[in-house]
């Protein structure tokens, strides 16, 4: 099974902005009002949940932007 990061990989930004140059993303990013944090080398770091939330239409909320825990139910296992 593979796990994703919290954050969108560089291939993902630069998928969904089309490009591949950070100031470039950062441009896009704020033109389309997308939040994004920087890191030390000035590159956006986008939250996974936070895009497939606005790729999907939805305005990200505090309340909607929490990732859905889930427990393992083996009440059903006999």
């Amino acid at each position: 099974m593979e796990f994703l990061s919290e954050t969108l990989t560089d291939d993902e930004l630069a998928a969904i902005t089309g490009y591949k140059t950070p100031s470039c993303q950062r441009q896009w990013l704020t033109r389309n009002a997308w939040q994004f944090v920087l890191t030390g080398a000035q590159r956006p770091v986008v939250g996974r949940v936070y895009a497939r939330l606005k790729l999907a239409g939805v305005k990200p909320t505090a309340t909607n932007a929490v990732a859905e825990t889930w427990t393992l139910d083996l009440s059903r296992v006999g």
